[in-house]
């Protein structure tokens, strides 16, 4: 029996329709998320990967959506969604095999229904997105579209009962990733019309958005870059504080998200220049290393 078959049954997914709904699942999330589903079944218990994997793929449906087409062709088909996952999550109860998983995770974690409910109320504004006129609107978003984007996997992994200061953690560690993911993908957004660092930030430096989208490696923008990643790596710094806030059998997998996050803004900041050209990531043999150390962690915790 293979490990995926293994973690199902440990998460008491009996039903072979389910369980291939859940395997259908998986594949789709591997073929976009390949390294977080190797994380969550080398670093998480068992029981929990297939509700990781199903969380994750309601996501993925939802940000698809979002990212997808014309922008009235998008609003149509969020509505809709909308629509069909708030329905199903107040009956309990769905024809649709992408929102099979979802339901079946719900009541094993019930925390989860609210924590959807809050990604769908927030996610639409995503829709409309035009980008940042200070840094207390970066903020906004945050609040309203990457903590409960982020909220639907976390609740997962955090303590059992009240979240609070858990919740707490969380936003400070996804105000850092979602910084770093802005720049890092400075490029890739800026080709597809968004620009996703304050106007506030560039007046400050004296750059244009020009100067970004024609990659002009100048001092100024050096600058504007290397102090963004600053931030990052700070706020990152405070953020780990979350890793004592879950459960130990799910530390290794919190470091390891944290820790991917250190090693790529550690490459973004190697080549600064790079940035106006293309995404950066975390070096392939270092996330290894990472991987390994944590998996090793796992396993002293499992015994």
């Amino acid at each position: 029996m293979g490990s995926w078959e293994s973690a199902l049954n440990a998460a008491g997914i009996n039903d072979p329709g389910l369980r291939e709904d859940y395997s259908r699942q998986r594949r789709q999330v591997t073929q976009y998320k390949r390294e977080a589903v190797l994380a969550s079944g080398l670093l998480l218990p068992p029981r929990l990967v297939p509700h990781v994997i199903a969380a994750t793929a309601y996501m993925h449906r939802t940000d698809s959506l979002l990212d997808s087409g014309p922008l009235d062709d998008r609003k149509a088909a969020y509505a809709h969604w909308e629509r069909e996952v708030a329905d199903s999550l107040a009956t309990g109860g769905t024809d649709n095999p992408e929102l099979r998983p979802l339901l079946n995770t719900v009541a094993a974690h019930p925390t989860l229904r609210d924590r959807a409910l809050e990604h769908l109320a927030g996610a639409a504004a995503d829709l409309d997105f035009a980008g940042f006129a200070t840094e207390a609107d970066y903020q906004h978003y945050v609040d309203g579209y990457s903590l409960p984007a982020f909220m639907v996997v976390a609740t997962l992994l955090g303590p059992d009962g009240d979240q609070t200061a858990y919740r707490t953690a969380c936003r400070t560690f996804i105000d850092a990733s979602q910084r770093l993911d802005f720049v890092s993908d400075l490029a890739e957004d800026l080709a597809d019309g968004r620009l996703t660092i304050p106007e506030q930030t560039l007046i400050r430096h004296g750059v244009t958005r020009t100067d970004l989208e024609q990659a002009r490696n100048l001092p100024s923008v050096r600058a504007m870059i290397t102090g963004q990643l600053d931030q990052v790596d700070r706020t990152l710094a405070e953020g780990r504080a979350v890793v004592g806030l879950v459960p130990p059998a799910h530390r290794p997998m919190v470091r390891c998200m944290i820790g991917l996050d250190e090693l790529t803004s550690a490459a973004a900041r190697a080549d600064i220049p790079a940035l106006l050209r293309r995404s950066a990531g975390p070096a392939k043999l270092a996330a290894l290393r990472l991987l390994g150390l944590e998996y090793l962690r796992a396993r002293r915790a499992s015994r």
